[in-house]
């Protein structure tokens, strides 16, 4: 399919065309396998971030090496998602299912994220169930997703 430029452009940028399982999943794999390794990442930085000035310098080298890469990982993430979208939106046409879905995962990914991050600062506010029910749905889109655009061929037939 020509250049590797064009490849990706034409998995991760375009939304038209369509994928066959076996591209989807070495290609989504490859995706969460970033994702999880940059992950495992800010885990390791993330205690940096908390930064009391009552205890420590005001320029703590770890503390803006961990906010810069927060910052990085926050575009990566966002990038990631855009990219699943398109990658998913391929394999769902070839499906004959509508491409809307694709966007499900990235989006309860982002929720899910969202609400691990701010719940511990107002758990007054934000019950754990709330975290914990997203969790669920995020995994259970996530296993629908990998069986039906990992696993199954084309266009379901109707018997």
């Amino acid at each position: 399919m020509g250049t590797r430029r064009e490849r990706a452009h034409f998995l991760f940028q375009a939304e038209d065309g369509a994928i066959d399982a076996p591209t989807w999943r070495r290609h989504a794999g490859w995706m969460a396998a970033a994702l999880v390794g940059t992950t495992v990442i800010w885990r390791l930085l993330a205690p940096y971030a908390h930064h009391d000035l009552a205890t420590s310098a005001f320029l703590a080298p770890m503390t803006i090496l961990a906010f810069v890469y927060l910052l990085v990982f926050s575009f990566f993430v966002l990038l990631l998602a855009i990219s699943f979208y398109f990658l998913s939106a391929k394999r769902l046409r070839d499906r004959g299912e509508p491409t809307a879905l694709a966007g499900l995962l990235p989006f309860l990914a982002l929720v899910s994220g969202s609400l691990h991050f701010i719940q511990p600062q107002v758990p007054d506010v934000i019950a754990i169930w709330y975290v914990i029910g997203v969790d669920i749905l995020l995994a259970a889109v996530g296993v629908w997703m990998i069986v039906d655009l990992g696993f199954r061929d084309g266009r379901p037939t109707l018997h």
